[in-house]
Order: structure tokens, then C-alpha cells, then sequence
């Protein structure tokens, strides 16, 4: 039986995000505002076709998939990304007091998406903020770090947009939100999980540090049409 995180965005969709969810049974995505991750309840020789055809924008979209998939060629693929997904199997962590975790709301966008630019922590859209559970660390009025949830295939939650601004590397941010939001995920009875690009060694040692422990090699496909 496939197990649910190695078709993360459709079970999310099906699931835990979907209030979020636009599409039919078989293909579902997220508006392109929140996000361009789409999902295959079952991948099929024409299930490209069949999205090229639903879907009412160019893109780009996200398709995950936990092998290689040749695209069809009606599709534009602008980047294949190899990353491990990682689950936590610890239990709650003590979560660095010293350091104030600020909810973020819909003022903060523009700081989030100009964050999001500088670091690339991956795809982030003007209402990615929609999944909700975003916080950030503020100097002053500037936001110099934050991480949230995206997806969420239940029980499993999605730990994402970690990121610091580089002027503030090495003060404890993405440590201290990362046990904020493991602790957060396990109190709502969820199991907290990540995904990390294969060549990013330091983020990974730190991830493993933290409890995290890597499940399967997973490929993320960026395409328009």
C-alpha cells in the first residue's frame, strides 16, 4: 500500500488542506496564489493531459513524485529538484524562550515574500499564508526569519518556508521556530515532516540534530505550460 507521504500533495488536498482544495477527484491543486503544488490520486499515462486541460493558468505548477517521471512534452519543465523527506520521530523539544516568535498576518506579506526571494526556501506565493501557523522573528519592524505549515496529508504536517535573512545567521531563529512548530504539530496530534534539497548538507545535519530522520528520496517537478 503506498503510504500517504509518497503522494504528499494529493493526500493534503484530499485531507488535512482541503478547504484549500480546487480540482476533482482525481487531479487536485491549490489556487496559484497559495501555492502551485498539484497532486494525481493516481498517476495515469494521461493524467499530464488531463491537468494540462483542468488547470486555468500556465503555471508554473508542482507535481511530487517519489520516482523519476519522464514529463510529456506539452509541458515546460523550468526545474527537476531532488530532496529527502524528512519525519520526526522524537518527542516534544524545550523550545528556546529567549527568542520572540510573532504570529505573522496579511501585513506582513510583503516582508514574508521579500524573505522568501533573498533565501529561496522553495515556492512561495502572496497567500501562502493561507495554510496558516506562520511565525517569524522580528528585529524591530523587520522580519529577519520565519517557518510555517504547507502541507498537511493527515496525520502528517509540513514543516516549510525556514528561513533566515543572511545578517542574522547563527543567533538560534530557525532552531528556535523549528521546535516551536514540532511542538506545535504533536500537541495537535499530527506528526511534523519536512523536505530538504539532497544537496544541502548543513540544513540536513542540523534537521537530523533536531530528530528528523530521513524516510525516502522524493523529486519535485517546477513546469509550465
Amino acid at each position: 500500500m503506498e503510504h500517504v507521504l509518497d503522494n504528499p500533495a494529493y493526500n493534503a488536498l484530499a485531507t488535512g488542506n482541503k478547504q484549500l482544495a480546487k480540482g476533482n477527484e482525481q487531479i487536485k491543486y491549490f489556487d496559484k496564489e497559495v501555492s502551485p503544488f498539484i497532486g494525481f490520486k493516481e498517476y495515469q499515462q494521461d493524467s499530464f493531459q488531463q491537468l494540462y486541460d483542468l488547470i486555468p493558468h500556465n503555471g508554473p505548477v508542482g507535481f511530487v513524485s517519489p520516482i523519476e517521471v519522464e514529463i510529456p512534452a506539452i509541458w515546460n519543465v523550468l526545474n527537476a529538484i531532488k530532496c529527502l523527506q524528512m519525519v520526526y520521530t522524537g518527542d516534544a523539544i524545550p523550545t528556546d524562550m529567549s527568542i520572540d516568535l510573532l504570529p505573522l498576518t496579511d501585513e506582513h506579506i510583503p516582508q514574508m515574500m521579500e524573505l522568501t526571494k533573498l533565501t529561496n526556501p522553495g515556492p512561495f506565493a502572496p497567500r501562502t499564508i493561507d495554510f496558516g501557523f506562520y511565525y517569524g522573528v522580528f528585529d524591530g519592524d523587520k522580519l529577519v526569519a520565519m517557518a510555517g505549515q504547507r502541507m498537511h496529508p493527515s496525520p502528517y504536517a509540513e514543516v516549510s518556508a525556514v528561513c533566515t535573512h543572511p545578517d542574522y545567521i547563527g543567533k538560534g531563529y530557525a532552531k528556535a521556530l523549528l521546535q516551536f512548530h514540532i511542538n506545535r504539530i504533536k500537541a495537535a496530534g499530527n506528526i511534523p515532516f519536512l523536505h530538504v534539497r539532497t544537496d544541502n548538507e548543513r540544513a540536513i545535519k542540523v534537521y537530523e540534530t533536531m530528530g528528523f530522520e530521513i524516510r525516502r528520496e522524493i523529486c519535485f517537478y517546477i513546469m509550465k505550460k
